[in-house]
C-alpha cells in the first residue's frame, strides 16, 4: 500500500501591514529580539559582610585542645573595705568573718580620715579602730556607708612581724566552645542551567555559584555574630558551667564579647555631645590601668555624634587634634585611613573611630528602632603589664584543633555524582559548613560597651 502522508496545521501567512504601530504593538514587534542584557549583578546593599571586627581589633587565634578553654586573670594589688558606718571608731561591715583586715592597718576613709585598727574582731560584723591624728574613737563618727582604703600600716618599736598576709586574689575562668553550622546545596539540573547574571564577576552565570558565596559569607557573618552575642547561663568563673536544652541535646553557653563587658567591663548610655561625655569614660579606664589605644567601632549616628564633638573640641582648643601614635597600623597614619579609621588623642589616649555596619545594617542590629548597642571600645592589640611588659591580646578567638586537624573553618561537598562529588546517590550536591569556635575577652574590665 502506497504511503499517505498529511500536513498537520500550516505555515503561518506573512501578515500584511503598512506600519508597526497601525496594525501591531511595539511590544509584539520586540518579542522577536534579543534583550540588551546587563549581566552585572548589582549590589544593592553594597557588601554586606560584617567580619572584620575580631582581625582589626587585634584578636589572636589560637588551637583548642579541650571542651572548654580556661584562663587566669589578677586582681587587684591593694585591698579596699566597704563598710556601712564608723560609730565612736567601730566600723561595721557586712562580714567580718573571717576578720577583713588586721590589727595595726592604717586606713584612709572617704572624710580624709586615718584610722589604725586596734581590734580586728575576727567574729561578728565589725572592728575598731583609732584615728591616727589622736582625735578620740568617740569622736570618729560617720553614719553613711562608703569605702576605706588600706594604704599601710604602723607598728610600736621591738613588736613582732604581722601574723597574717594579703594575698593577691586571682580569678579562673572558663569559655565554652560554641558549635555553629551551615548548609547549601544545588541539584544536577540546576547545577548545569545557564542564567543571564555573572554570578561570581568572573563569567560564570551558573546561579547556584551565587548561592553558595552568600551562604559562606553568611556562616562567616553569624560565626562573628555569636561570638560577639552569645551568652553564657552562668558567669565564667565555675568549671561546672550550666547547659541549655535542645531539641538535639543539651549545649553549654559560650560567653560573648558583650556579655563579657556587660558583666565585668564599662558600659555607657547615652550620646557623646561634648568632649566631657568621653572624659568620663577616660577617668574609668585610667582606674582600669587601660592602655593608651582605643579602636571604636560605633554606628553612624554615633560616628556622626562624634564628629561633632571632636570638631568642637578642635574649635576650642580642647583637643589634641589629629592622633600622635599609631601603633596599631605599624605607626602608620596612611595605613589607618586606609582602613577606614579616623583618629584623635584625648587625655593621653588615642582613639581610631569606625563604622561597624553590623549596627547599621536593618536585617541585623539596624532593625531595632531603639538601639540595643551604639559601639564598643576595645583596646587595640595587646593589653601590656605596666612593670613586666608581659602582653596578652585583648581578644582571643580560639577553635579546636589538633594533629593537623582545625575546626576554625570546615568545608565540604557531598553528593551523588553531581559536580564531581560522588559521595551517595542524592541528585544532589549539597555544601556544608562548620565551626567550633568561643572568644576570650581577656581584661574586660578595660572594654566599653556603648549602650543606648
Amino acid at each position: 500500500m502506497a504511503i499517505s502522508a498529511t500536513q498537520q496545521g500550516s505555515d503561518v501567512a506573512a501578515l500584511l501591514q503598512t506600519s508597526a504601530d497601525r496594525y501591531i504593538s511595539l511590544g509584539d514587534l520586540l518579542k522577536y529580539n534579543k534583550p540588551d542584557n546587563r549581566d552585572l549583578l548589582i549590589q544593592t546593599y553594597g557588601d554586606q559582610g560584617i567580619t572584620g571586627f575580631l582581625e582589626l581589633t587585634g584578636a589572636v587565634k589560637n588551637a583548642g585542645t579541650a571542651d572548654e578553654v580556661q584562663y587566669w586573670e589578677e586582681g587587684r594589688l591593694h585591698k579596699t573595705v566597704a563598710y556601712t558606718s564608723v560609730t565612736n571608731g567601730v566600723v561595721t561591715v557586712a562580714d567580718n568573718d573571717p576578720a577583713v583586715v588586721r590589727l595595726n592597718d592604717v586606713l584612709l576613709f572617704s572624710d580624709g580620715t586615718r584610722a589604725v585598727v586596734t581590734d580586728e574582731n575576727t567574729s561578728g560584723t565589725t572592728f575598731t579602730t583609732i584615728p591616727l591624728d589622736g582625735t578620740a574613737a568617740a569622736d570618729f563618727d560617720l553614719a553613711a556607708s562608703g569605702t576605706a582604703v588600706v594604704v599601710g600600716n604602723i607598728y610600736a618599736q621591738g613588736t613582732d612581724q604581722p601574723t597574717a598576709f594579703y594575698n593577691t586574689d586571682v580569678t579562673k575562668r572558663i569559655n565554652p566552645f560554641m558549635i555553629t553550622k551551615e548548609t547549601y546545596q544545588v541539584n544536577g539540573s540546576q547545577a548545569t542551567n545557564i542564567g543571564w547574571i555573572d554570578a561570581n564577576g568572573q563569567g560564570d552565570y551558573r546561579w547556584y555559584v551565587k548561592g553558595e558565596m552568600d551562604t559562606r559569607k553568611r556562616f562567616l557573618n553569624q560565626r562573628e555574630m555569636m561570638m560577639l552575642f552569645s551568652e553564657a547561663v552562668t558567669d565564667t568563673d565555675t568549671v561546672d558551667a550550666d547547659t541549655i536544652a535542645l531539641a538535639s541535646g543539651s549545649v553549654p553557653g559560650s560567653e560573648g564579647y558583650f556579655q563579657a563587658v556587660e558583666r565585668r567591663g564599662i558600659t555607657t548610655t547615652g550620646d557623646f555631645d561634648s568632649m566631657a561625655d568621653l572624659d568620663s569614660i577616660i577617668l574609668l579606664l585610667d582606674k582600669q590601668g587601660a592602655p593608651a589605644e582605643y579602636a571604636m567601632y560605633v554606628n553612624t549616628q554615633t560616628s556622626l555624634n562624634m564628629d561633632d564633638m571632636v570638631a568642637a573640641g578642635i574649635a576650642t582648643a580642647t583637643t589634641a587634634g589629629l592622633a600622635g601614635q599609631f601603633g596599631a597600623f605599624q605607626n602608620s597614619a596612611d595605613m589607618a585611613v586606609k582602613l577606614g579609621f579616623k583618629s584623635f588623642t584625648r587625655g593621653g589616649y588615642t582613639f581610631h573611630k569606625h563604622d561597624w555596619k553590623l549596627l547599621n545594617d536593618p536585617t541585623l542590629l539596624g532593625a531595632f528602632s531603639t538601639p540595643l548597642y551604639k559601639g564598643a571600645m576595645v583596646p587595640l592589640s595587646k593589653v601590656a603589664d605596666a612593670k613586666s611588659g608581659v602582653k596578652s591580646p585583648a581578644l582571643e578567638m580560639n577553635y579546636k584543633g589538633a594533629k593537623g586537624y582545625s575546626r576554625e573553618l570546615e568545608h565540604w561537598v557531598t553528593g551523588g555524582g553531581v559536580l564531581g562529588y560522588q559521595t551517595n546517590g542524592e541528585d544532589l550536591a549539597k555544601f556544608h559548613y562548620r565551626s567550633e569556635c568561643n572568644l576570650i575577652t581577656r581584661a574586660a574590665n578595660q572594654h566599653v560597651a556603648l549602650k543606648s
